[in-house]
């Protein structure tokens, strides 16, 4: 809930509250929505009360992110009655979806924009505070001119998303995203590696690369050139020490992929390669376009190459149609594959996709009962998969203050793990070497190696 506070004049300032939901496509949209409003004239403020433009960019993959942005706009409507002047903006995958519709549900928006349409924001915003009229814009271009954004780092901040691709070709019949976001289209690899080189040059140390599918990268443009051959690109780029990269499609996942796991040094150890079921039939329902035993030949040749890799997945279950002996069989994979980590979720219909009009949908309560289950699993082997972790010493990059305490640093390990340890603030954006003295279900509890002699990696 807002209170009510006094404000002081700001008459040569004008400043920017973002909301982020969803994916982190969606957080490298929003650094790069900060960047365009600087130019603009805008601060960020951390004070949604205290801003004169609030920008909501949203998710529309699963129904309960959609609720949340009802829910949020309702209480930014609050600070809209209080104050007139102050400009609603609202982007991202659920504003493309809804386009003027929401403004059914939310007449008090000023801005509605599509995933297409970021670049022209500051028009938008410019538009609004010169004719106080709202403005709507959805429309798909024949290219996504955002892509070229690159946001500026926070100062002191180690790791930058670079977009190397938007929109997806797969058409998986529970997605909105190819909808939303349009076909794919890859960023020609000189841009790349030029946003990668001033990266750098801002102390930046840690790149992750972002797409709805990376595997599929530069298939439009040159069949010859793909992400492996990107990612060694990358590698070679003086400064970066890391490389991550964010989302695979397993079908797409090529053996000379697999194989940069072993020859690109700067690749770290983790893969997340979404699995969504472990049956057949429901995979097939769902157009993923392999099966169980194909993933699991891909997981194989991922340890092949690199032993001690990390692999996190995405599972629905309840999709329309998943029997008992379906879910038994996804239960199954888990432990064939022991993931690091899991994102779970319950199937929700959302509107477009081809499974809206699936027969055989499954009770709420037994999507629940299933969730349930899954996850209490996926607990035990993650805590089973850190605990290896305990008594080693581990790479982190150190992020900065711990939320847990002010005396402690946090960091990620290169297998993508987060670490807390007793650290001075100076560390920031460093590489240090930590014992792992304690693994935790969502974290890992460390001290850090001192001397030089002691320094050594967790490969």
């Amino acid at each position: 809930m807002f209170h009510n506070v006094h404000k002081e004049k700001r008459s040569d300032r004008k400043y920017l509250y973002i909301q982020t939901f969803g994916c982190q496509m969606n957080v490298s949209d929003s650094d790069k929505i900060r960047t365009l409003l600087t130019g603009e004239g805008y601060e960020t403020t951390n004070d949604a009360e205290n801003a004169d433009l609030i920008l909501i960019n949203t998710c529309s993959i699963r129904e309960k992110a959609a609720q949340k942005v009802y829910s949020q706009l309702g209480r930014f409507r609050m600070l809209k009655e209080r104050n007139p002047k102050l400009i609603l903006a609202m982007g991202g995958c659920l504003a493309q979806q809804w386009g003027p519709k929401i403004f059914i549900r939310a007449p008090y928006l000023d801005v509605v924009f599509g995933t297409h349409n970021i670049h022209r924001l500051p028009e938008f915003i410019r538009e609004v505070e010169k004719n106080r009229s709202p403005v709507v814009e959805t429309g798909f271009n024949p290219s996504v001119k955002s892509l070229d954004i690159m946001a500026v780092p926070e100062e002191g901040a180690g790791s930058a998303y670079v977009t190397i691709m938007q929109g997806c070709n797969n058409f998986c019949s529970y997605c909105v995203v190819p909808y939303l976001r349009g076909p794919e289209e890859s960023r020609p690899v000189q841009d790349i590696l030029g946003e990668v080189k001033k990266l750098a040059g801002h102390g930046i140390v840690e790149i992750v690369l972002l797409g709805q599918n990376v595997n599929s990268y530069g298939k439009a443009i040159d069949g010859n050139f793909g992400f492996p051959h990107l990612l060694q690109a990358i590698g070679r780029v003086e400064g970066i020490e890391r490389i991550r990269f964010t989302t695979s499609h397993p079908r797409d996942l090529s053996e000379d992929l697999m194989r940069c796991f072993a020859e690109v040094d700067t690749l770290c150890e983790h893969i997340h390669l979404p699995v969504q079921s472990g049956s057949d039939d429901v995979l097939r329902r769902m157009n993923r376009g392999y099966t169980c035993a194909q993933y699991l030949k891909k997981v194989e040749g991922l340890r092949h190459y690199r032993p001690d890799i990390s692999i996190t997945s995405d599972i629905i279950v309840g999709f329309p149609g998943e029997t008992e002996i379906d879910f038994q069989a996804t239960l199954a994979l888990m432990e064939a594959v022991q993931f690091d980590n899991l994102f779970s979720f319950k199937y929700s219909e959302r509107e477009g996709t081809a499974a809206v009009g699936f027969d055989r949908q499954v009770p709420e309560k037994v999507k629940g009962q299933r969730l349930q289950q899954l996850q209490a699993l996926q607990e035990k082997h993650t805590q089973a998969r850190n605990r290896i972790l305990e008594g080693r010493v581990a790479e982190v990059l150190v992020e900065g203050k711990s939320k847990n305490s002010e005396n402690d640093m946090t960091g990620r390990t290169r297998s993508n793990k987060i670490v807390n340890f007793r650290g001075a603030h100076e560390l920031s954006r460093k590489t240090v070497s930590v014992m792992i003295k304690k693994a935790y279900l969502h974290s890992l509890r460390g001290e850090m190696v001192k001397g030089v002699g002691d320094l050594c990696s967790s490969r």
